[in-house]
């Protein structure tokens, strides 16, 4: 009987994973599509960079650029947080940020300086920003992956391994009980046929 509970538990336990390997294939799905999205949008806005960057380095040289931005640098104070949330069970990250800057005006005058700068530094605010929506996307592309991963071995657990084991120790129960049955049978009739023998000899 411990047995036979335990098949059924298993039983309803492989059909809660089903149940949930579904809604994780729904979710991966969804996200797989915004993720595409927001990986086309990432890479455009990645190539767009470096070539107002190759632009940049030609009119003005490697020397002038690296100076900008190490003045730059000083201007600019970059804060992140980062917390979790829990989705469908799942823990995913979030990054809250915020470049806030304590001059108003450049680190960097229009003499010498190459016209595709303020494009760049437009360009790389929101590449940064499309960094942060694409890497938090992709975390939770790979977690919710990892976790379907992980309910599917696990049914393919109970599947293949638990169950049919279980299954197959009820069956030798059953046979050893109703073989020990068919003995006791045999015994109660043999006694039968003994008393009887001796109540005809009496």
């Amino acid at each position: 009987m411990a047995l036979t509970k335990r098949v059924n538990f298993a039983v309803k336990g492989e059909t809660f994973l089903e149940f949930k390997r579904e809604q994780l294939m729904f979710r991966i799905k969804q996200i797989w599509k915004e993720y595409n999205k927001i990986r086309i949008d990432f890479i455009s806005l990645f190539k767009q960079s470096l070539l107002k960057l190759n632009h940049t380095y030609k009119e003005m040289g490697k020397y002038g650029l690296s100076l900008i931005s190490r003045l730059s640098n000083i201007q600019y104070n970059p804060v992140i947080d980062i917390h979790y949330k829990k989705k469908a069970g799942i823990l995913v990250s979030h990054v809250n940020h915020k470049l806030s800057r304590e001059e108003i005006l450049p680190a960097y005058t229009f003499e010498n300086t190459s016209h595709y700068l303020d494009d760049l530094i437009i360009l790389l605010k929101q590449l940064f920003n499309s960094l942060i929506e694409f890497s938090e996307i992709e975390d939770l592309l790979l977690k919710y992956s990892l976790n379907f991963k992980k309910v599917n071995r696990r049914i393919n657990g109970l599947k293949n391994i638990i169950i049919p084991r279980l299954k197959e120790d009820v069956k030798k129960i059953k046979e050893v009980l109703e073989e020990i049955e068919r003995e006791g049978y045999i015994r109660l009739k043999k006694t039968k046929d003994l008393i009887i023998n001796q109540q005809k000899n009496i």
